[in-house]
């Protein structure tokens, strides 16, 4: 007896051993990772299979404490994962699948599709044993990233989606069913043993021949098998199937088949509407042909003058240098601006600056000869590119043409409305022509063209590139003196045409220059106009120059009045009140010289309210260089400035012109009625500053009587009155 039940023991062991056997064989030939969650007992117990989704070994295994391995959980899922979790753990079925995403051992997220059952309860019906699986649904989710928007229907379906797993003995012709496989086939609350013709009835019978002939042929080969089918469930429901299979044998040496079924009749609809769109987009392939035609055109046109944009530039000027390296030919770029665009924009609007873009675009096309490229790159810019044999004369009176045609009025809206343009040109060819080193030379050129007095056409040369790597290395070094406040004052004194009494000082910008030394503002100032900065440089001025007057006035040396420069964009500074309130400066003490150039007739109503502003808190106006601008003398009595200063070139000629004198004592005349005083800038000789005493002239500026000179030498020069040395100006009756 005891014989007997040993060798049913054996016989129980070795079936729970096979039993084991082939369900692990399921479960990797369905690519399930097992998970084993035993409240009572503590422990918790993962498949290799779940280990090589996240990519440990069979031995190794992540942190599973919840409070860790949420951690690992990506953070848009986690607020998901710890509720599925608890109500998966709580038996919820509504929640006995759920995604998301985990990070791989090597970094990447993965997507995992977690199933799980309440298998144990304890007598108060709570869980205490979940069993599940995770599968690796990466490859998935990346094919429903492709279909996008219009995929998640499957994305969806493939959640909520069962996978049953089989056995089939081969010998017998028995399979054994899951229940997820038997929900899949509405099969559910049968014998999961069933002969293997279940299955075959339920396949589609359109379908039936085709499956049992893979079948077949993988029994022949002994490879794994992967089907796609329609089934036919009791309920009349035509499913699609899509299935993994295995061949093994078992301990005992039984050919079996292990494998896994899901139901992906959601992703087969899905695809099944992407043929059928396909399909009509065959049949419709012309009109999607001109469609796509129309999109290309749009994405690589100007919308509003129909030319090629920047993008087909771009294409044109690689495909154009090819063809000129190998032909040996010469590529010309001619880059053209169009002058006084904006104008055109801000007085008649938006409306007849399209306009003016459009019959540009139509002049620049009628000019071009046949196999020229023209594109409108932005704004009011365009490129014309060619391809010629040799550079002739040719390419110069192409631009001669158009900027003559552009010139030309066009009538809008009752307007004759006039601009110009500006064009750079630039060429190369050869072995190592670089298309956009020609284009970047003939931005170049167009900037020397618009800076050479614009409506002309400059070509490209070495001379112009050295000068934009000065002017942008000058650039850098301006904004860097301004931070180290490297621009200082410097003062030249201002003195009575009959006494030779000091009577101001004017403060003129000298940059001290870390390598170069002292530079005065030719060197400097056409850059600084450029970075728009010159308004930042007039305050520093203006703040150091009060606080070297403060230092005078304690060593016993005063000013009457202090005079600073002011350009255009500082007078029509919003914020200038507020920063002139702030310095405290005492009436009549400071005064702001304005240049004549500046449009006294065309200020805007900033510059005229902080005109207005200068007066009442006492800064007296003193128009510069006066003579040399366009001010009307209708606006020079609206300005009332306080002073007037003669431009030094009209003061020059005084010693030997008659002619000369009469034109000076006429603006000194002037002044005169007006009650404006007037001083002579310039005054290089004393006999300068006799003629000047003699016409009636106030006050006299000029290397005669006093260069300019650093604040620290002001004291010792007012004090020493070294001036008075020199020859007196005769002194006016």
């Amino acid at each position: 007896m005891q014989f007997i039940d040993n060798q049913a023991s054996q016989l129980a062991s070795d079936d729970l051993r096979e039993r084991e056997s082939r369900w692990n064989a399921a479960l990797i030939g369905s690519g399930l990772g097992v998970w084993d969650h035993d409240f009572a007992t503590g422990r918790m117990t993962y498949s290799d299979t779940w280990r090589s989704i996240r990519g440990y070994g069979p031995h190794e295994s992540p942190d599973t404490a919840l409070e860790n391995w949420i951690l690992s959980v990506h953070p848009d899922d986690r607020e998901n994962v710890v509720v599925s979790i608890e109500r998966q753990n709580a038996g919820d079925p509504a929640y006995s699948t759920f995604v998301y995403r985990e990070r791989h051992r090597d970094g990447h997220w993965i997507w995992i599709e977690c199933r799980g059952a309440c298998v144990e309860w304890d007598e108060n019906g709570a869980p205490t044993r979940i069993i599940g699986t995770d599968t690796d649904v990466t490859a998935r989710k990346a094919a429903e990233e492709l279909l996008n928007q219009t995929s998640r229907r499957l994305d969806i379906a493939l959640k909520i989606s069962s996978i049953g797993v089989f056995e089939a003995n081969l010998e017998t012709a028995e399979v054994e069913w899951d229940d997820r496989l038997l929900a899949i086939y509405g099969l559910e609350n049968t014998p999961r043993l069933k002969p293997a013709t279940v299955w075959r009835d339920a396949v589609h019978p359109d379908d039936l021949t085709r499956v049992n002939a893979e079948i077949e042929s993988h029994l022949r080969s002994g490879e794994a098998v992967e089907q796609e089918y329609r089934i036919v469930r009791p309920d009349g429901a035509v499913r699609v199937v899509r299935g993994r299979a295995a061949l093994f044998s078992d301990s005992s040496g039984r050919n079996k088949m292990i494998g896994a079924n899901y139901d992906v009749t959601p992703e087969v609809a899905l695809r099944d509407e992407l043929k059928q769109a396909y399909t009509l987009a065959e049949a419709r392939n012309r009109e999607l042909e001109t469609a796509k035609e129309r999109i290309e055109h749009i994405a690589l046109h100007d919308h509003l003058t129909g030319l090629p944009n920047r993008r087909y530039l771009d294409r044109v000027l690689s495909v154009r240098a090819d063809e000129c390296r190998r032909a040996g030919s010469v590529l010309v770029i001619l880059h053209v601006d169009l002058d006084r665009f904006k104008q055109i924009n801000d007085t008649l609007g938006h409306r007849a600056g399209d306009t003016m873009l459009k019959h540009a675009a139509h002049v620049l096309n009628q000019a071009v000869s046949s196999g020229d490229f023209v594109a409108r790159i932005g704004g009011d810019e365009f490129v014309i590119v060619c391809t010629r044999k040799t550079l002739s004369k040719k390419i110069e009176s192409l631009a001669a043409h158009v900027i003559r045609e552009l010139y030309k009025p066009v009538r809008y809206e009752g307007h004759d409305i006039r601009f110009g343009a500006s064009i750079g040109i630039a060429f190369d060819s050869g072995f190592e022509l670089d298309a956009k080193q020609v284009f970047l030379n003939a931005d170049i050129a167009l900037y020397r063209a618009k800076r050479g007095g614009r409506n002309r056409h400059e070509f490209f040369s070495l001379d112009a590139r050295q000068h934009i790597v000065t002017t942008k290395r000058v650039s850098d070094e301006i904004l860097e003196g301004l931070e180290l406040r490297q621009f200082r004052p410097y003062y030249q004194p201002q003195f009575c045409a009959h006494t030779l009494d000091v009577v101001g000082v004017e403060t003129l910008v000298r940059w001290h220059h870390p390598q170069k030394g002292i530079l005065t503002p030719d060197h400097f100032l056409p850059v600084a106009e450029d970075l728009d900065v010159v308004g930042i440089l007039d305050g520093q001025v203006l703040e150091q120059a009060l606080d070297d007057r403060r230092l005078w006035n304690e060593m016993g040396v005063e000013f009457p009045r202090i005079s600073v420069n002011v350009s255009a964009r500082r007078l029509a500074d919003p914020n200038l009140a507020k920063i002139l309130r702030a310095l405290e400066i005492k009436p009549g003490t400071v005064s702001f010289e304005l240049l004549e150039s500046i449009s006294l007739d065309n200020c805007d109503e900033e510059s005229i309210a902080n005109l207005k502003l200068l007066r009442r808190i006492g800064i007296d106006i003193e128009i510069d260089d006066f003579g040399t601008g366009h001010a009307s003398i209708v606006s020079l009595l609206r300005l009332s400035p306080k002073t007037l200063k003669i431009d030094r070139e009209l003061i020059k000629p005084l010693t030997k012109s008659a002619e000369q004198r009469r034109l000076v004592g006429s603006i000194i005349e002037i002044g005169r009625s007006q009650n404006i005083r007037v001083t002579a800038e310039g005054v290089e000789t004393m006999e300068h500053a006799r003629i000047l005493a003699e016409l009636g002239c106030d006050s006299l500026q000029g290397y005669a009587l006093a260069k300019p000179m650093p604040a620290s030498e002001i004291p010792q020069f007012i004090l020493g009155q070294s001036w008075r040395e020199k020859d007196r100006p005769i002194q006016a009756a």
